[in-house]
């Protein structure tokens, strides 16, 4: 029977650790509940390394080569999932920082947790003490934990704040696994172009030399790239990386932006994409406001800055400044014309029935639906375009040489 371990908070907040054999992961929860445990984390065991997790568990987390020395989003996430499930469990604000703090996986996390348990307990509330920490916690974030506090409601509130952070993490592990494969196969095909126009390409050059026969024009740029990358080739990456550099902090720039983002989304199947993307996220952003008591306008600033394309976003300001006006959200949303037709569609049947936040919640899960088809279409081209490109780049530097062979043999005979 497989072995499972698990970390639990007892009813006074003592944290609890060992193993458990059972036929699977919710055996594990039903007994763990059955004893008063509030289950926390629950894994297989592997190997041989369940006798040393207790006593691991127990000390302060030490820092790791290459372990970053900032709360990541997971972290975050799980962290905020935690807190909930313990706030559920009874267990006082401050007590239940306390208890994460062993539980913490690395320093920073451990670091973080502790100045929040001090400022809790010196008479702030929690969402005074994320706001003082806006590196890690966002304005989206903090103002998710102000709505709750005001509602007396903190741990149902951080229980769907996790839960969005969940979907937008699956969005973007959607779009990253996607591109995996792409990714390395153009790294596949720049290893391959750059071993044969180093290595091999020379060899020939110097049988050409000797030869001392006039070369055709695709031989001699081939050869002449060859001797270049394999001379310089410290001064391509060198220009490659300023050029990243430099593209990077033009990006910077409000109006470089803006129209890199607007071209974006005019591009063909990587606008369709980005544009799903952003209504997906934007929409369970706003739904998770609204169902927490923040008003519609307030709601559009905060996640105005939530968003990754700069021309969605900018374009709220007008709707923003419409909805001042009271002339409603859906219709301002539909006007700005960079919007999906489909979910201004969706958005102004929410906002005329009264069920906006319901809407948008809907909105969400047809663009995450949305996003996996966008991509299976855009793999769908890209896969194939990628491998006919570098076919064609090979056998371009192949046939090439092949020129200057016969060359050589014509000379001969």
């Amino acid at each position: 029977m497989p072995l499972f371990r698990y970390k639990a908070v007892a009813p006074g907040g003592a944290v609890s650790t060992g193993e458990l054999s059972a036929a699977n992961e919710a055996e594990i929860l039903d007994r763990l509940r059955d004893q008063g445990l509030m289950p926390m984390q629950v894994a297989p065991v592997t190997g041989a390394l369940s006798d040393a997790a207790p006593a691991r568990a127990a000390r302060a987390p030490r820092r790791r080569w290459f372990e970053s020395r900032r709360v990541t989003s997971d972290q975050l996430m799980a962290l905020t999932r935690e807190l909930a499930t313990l706030l559920r469990a009874g267990l006082p604000l401050d007590r239940a920082l306390e208890t994460l703090i062993g539980l913490a996986p690395t320093p920073a996390v451990n670091a973080l947790l502790q100045g929040l348990r001090d400022e809790v307990r010196g008479g702030k509330a929690l969402s005074q003490a994320l706001d003082a920490r806006r590196e890690v916690f966002s304005r989206f974030y903090v103002n998710i934990v102000r709505a709750g506090e005001a509602g007396g409601a903190l741990a149902t509130v951080l229980t769907r704040l996790a839960d969005t952070m969940e979907r937008n993490k699956d969005l973007r592990d959607t779009v990253k696994s996607a591109l995996i494969y792409p990714v390395i196969l153009i790294g596949v095909a720049v290893t391959s172009v750059m071993i044969l126009l180093i290595y091999v390409v020379p060899q020939f050059q110097q049988t050409f030399s000797q030869a001392g026969k006039a070369l055709p024009l695709p031989t001699l740029v081939v050869i002449w790239v060859g001797t270049f990358l394999k001379q310089w080739w410290w001064a391509l990456i060198a220009g490659v990386a300023l050029a990243v550099l430099g593209f990077r902090r033009r990006l910077a720039q409000q109006a470089f932006r803006g129209r890199f983002d607007a071209r974006m989304l005019t591009l063909p199947l990587v606008g369709d994409l980005v544009a799903k993307v952003e209504v997906a996220r934007f929409s369970r952003t706003l739904a998770t406001l609204l169902g927490n008591g923040v008003t519609l306008l307030a709601g559009l600033s905060i996640v105005r800055e939530t968003m990754g394309n700069a021309v969605l976003g900018a374009s709220l300001e007008g709707v923003t400044a419409h909805l001042r006006e009271g002339k409603g959200f859906g219709r301002p949303l539909a006007e700005t014309g960079v919007w999906p037709r489909l979910a201004t569609q969706m958005i102004l049947v929410g906002e005329e029935s009264g069920r906006l936040e319901e809407m948008l919640g809907r909105v969400a899960d047809v663009y995450d639906r949305e996003v996996q088809v966008a991509i299976k279409r855009f793999l769908a081209i890209l896969e194939p375009a990628l491998i006919l490109g570098l076919a064609v780049l090979i056998g371009g530097i192949v046939f090439s040489i092949l020129l200057g062979v016969m060359g050589m043999s014509e000379l001969v005979g």
